[in-house]
């Protein structure tokens, strides 16, 4: 390596990439306090006004400068508006940067004990306010950790078996880490709706669930050092599915494994041939009268044609007075609202019947099959990650 002081010149600069890589915060003071990644999660947009009370005193700053602007006391309701490219803050003008301001404790060491209150929906961690061209957009600046006690309650009943909500506070930790800056031009990094992660702050909190994120703290799926996509969905059908049969790119650790159960899930969908062929029509595919459907049988492990190795529906070819068409069934799920692509479909009676299995889009941990691990093969949440994605590493990054 050198001498001594090249030696600690090059940890110097591997400390610094890993700061720059995970902004961290300090949090707390308890005996379990640490150092933690802080995300920026978008509530609303567009916003006229908010009402926003903290139970702790707080400052507000700006946030490129990070100047104190003003104060305010705890327990403190006072509204917020935006008018003339500045915000109102209980009525006085409250000058601050494009970059927005932050409704914040004083010691940030203190972020993830804050609580925040948002026209009466309670957010552990401070608000940020980002002005834009008509209103501002309200984001919750919380820790790591704290953000999971309002999501994973969300996504996974807590009642289910704790070694299965391990797994799903890791899936959805790794997730949050692996999508930070996903909305970085909207001026946040996660959004609050099912497009990232179901978020509701403290009122959905449950006590089994922050159980399940306090016993696995910090830890995170990684391949190749970088924490993974760890996409998850309600219920496979029977086989997830590799990511290239879903999104077009080969994903390594996403690779198509078989449940416990097969054909989980099933659900119906009967349309009107009348209807099904003006919706074909809608997106460009002009068949006439429908005549036939073809689509070969579910089969789970074996690709065919039209159909991929976990049995999904890969491509459907339809048969009208007018001509034929072929859809992907990914294009199908969206056009008519169908719970998953492991579908049949039939043609009968001027009625379309899709008979299918499983719920979301295939990809990872399937919630119900985790469920099944654990409660039938006894599986750990180490084992259970692993079945799901396949060549990755647990490891414990804060």
């Amino acid at each position: 390596m050198g001498s001594k002081k090249s030696f600690l010149r090059y940890l110097l600069r591997q400390l610094v990439l890993v700061m720059l890589a995970f902004p961290l915060l300090a949090v707390g003071s308890s005996a379990e306090a640490a150092w933690q990644p802080e995300l920026l999660v978008g509530l609303q947009k567009g916003a006229a006004s908010v009402q926003l009370s903290s139970d702790s005193p707080l400052v507000i700053r700006d946030v490129a400068s990070g100047k104190i602007l003003a104060k305010k006391p705890a327990r403190d309701s006072f509204s917020v508006t935006f008018s003339q490219g500045a915000f109102l803050v209980a009525g006085k003008k409250v000058m601050a940067g494009t970059a927005g301001i932050d409704f914040v404790v004083e010691d940030a060491r203190q972020l993830a004990a804050q609580v925040s209150r948002i026209d009466g929906k309670a957010y552990r961690g401070a608000v940020r306010l980002l002005p834009g061209e008509t209103g501002f957009t309200v984001i919750n600046r919380v820790t790591t950790e704290e953000y999971l006690k309002g999501v994973v309650p969300e996504e996974m009943p807590p009642e289910w078996n704790m070694e299965a909500v391990k797994a799903q506070a890791i899936a959805a930790r790794s997730f949050a880490l692996s999508h930070r800056k996903r909305h970085s031009k909207d001026g946040y990094d996660l959004c609050a709706t099912t497009h990232c992660q179901q978020y509701q702050g403290i009122r959905a909190e449950r006590a089994r669930s922050s159980e399940a994120i306090k016993a696995t703290y910090g830890e995170v799926l990684t391949f190749q050092g970088r924490p993974i996509e760890a996409l998850f969905h309600t219920d496979s059908g029977g086989m997830t599915e590799n990511s290239e049969d879903v999104w077009g790119s080969r994903i390594p650790y996403l690779r198509s494994v078989k449940e416990l159960h097969a054909k989980s899930y099933p659900w119906d969908k009967n349309i009107s041939a009348e209807q099904f062929t003006a919706v074909l029509a809608k997106h460009g595919k002009t068949i006439g009268t429908l005549k036939s459907i073809t689509l070969p049988p579910i089969s789970f492990g074996k690709a065919s044609a039209g159909r991929t190795s976990a049995g999904r529906a890969a491509q459907v070819r339809f048969a009208g007075t007018k001509g034929t068409a072929v859809v992907s069934g990914n294009d199908l799920r969206n056009w008519f609202g169908l719970k998953s692509t492991l579908f049949e479909m039939t043609y009968k009676g001027n009625v379309v019947m899709i008979h299918g299995y499983g719920w979301g889009h295939g990809l990872g941990l399937s919630q119900w099959g985790a469920k099944a691990l654990a409660d039938e093969k006894e599986y750990k949440y180490p084992a259970i990650l692993a079945h799901y994605y396949q060549g990755t590493e647990r490891k414990k990054l804060y």
